[in-house]
């Protein structure tokens, strides 16, 4: 019991708040009076060594657990990717013209693009359905890609 306000001090200042000390300090008693340490020549150097091993758990256990104020700050100042109402507009109208170029495409290229690109099917698996070589399927699928691409870039024509 006469160690008992140095023990609560030392484990109040080791946990950080005094509720931690006192909560380590019952588990300190607790764990003393179960051990047989009542009998040994010298319980008060066990009862220190006990303490100072139950703040050490305690200060590993806390530094997994508790983030500190930096991190916690870090975790809250998250960017957010969202695009603006402007660039989403801009997508879609892009897309919306993409749609409208590929139905200029020929109806085989068209469809050998869309497999490829929107369905990821195999270039050979692609050749099989329209019974065509593999390179013929690669070179459709630039030959559509090129001229999408050439049409997204043209300037808009206002009166359309």
């Amino acid at each position: 019991m006469r160690e008992r306000a140095g023990i609560s001090r030392y484990l109040s200042r080791r946990a950080g708040s005094a509720e931690d000390g006192e909560d380590l300090a019952q588990e300190a008693w607790i764990r003393f009076s179960r051990s047989t340490a009542m009998t040994l020549v010298a319980p008060v150097p066990y009862l220190r060594r006990l303490v100072k091993n139950l703040a050490i758990d305690h200060s590993r256990t806390a530094h997994r657990r508790r983030l500190h104020s930096h991190e916690v700050d870090e975790r809250l100042n998250v960017d957010d990717n969202r695009p603006n109402p402007e660039a989403v507009l801009i997508s879609r109208d892009t897309l919306s013209r993409l749609f409208e170029i590929m139905d200029e495409l020929p109806a085989r290229r068209r469809a050998i693009l869309f497999a490829a690109r929107v369905e990821c099917e195999p270039h050979r698996q692609i050749a099989a359905t329209h019974g065509v070589s593999t390179r013929t399927v690669e070179l459709e699928i630039r030959a559509a890609i090129e001229y999408c691409f050439a049409r997204l870039n043209e300037p808009i024509d206002p009166e359309k």
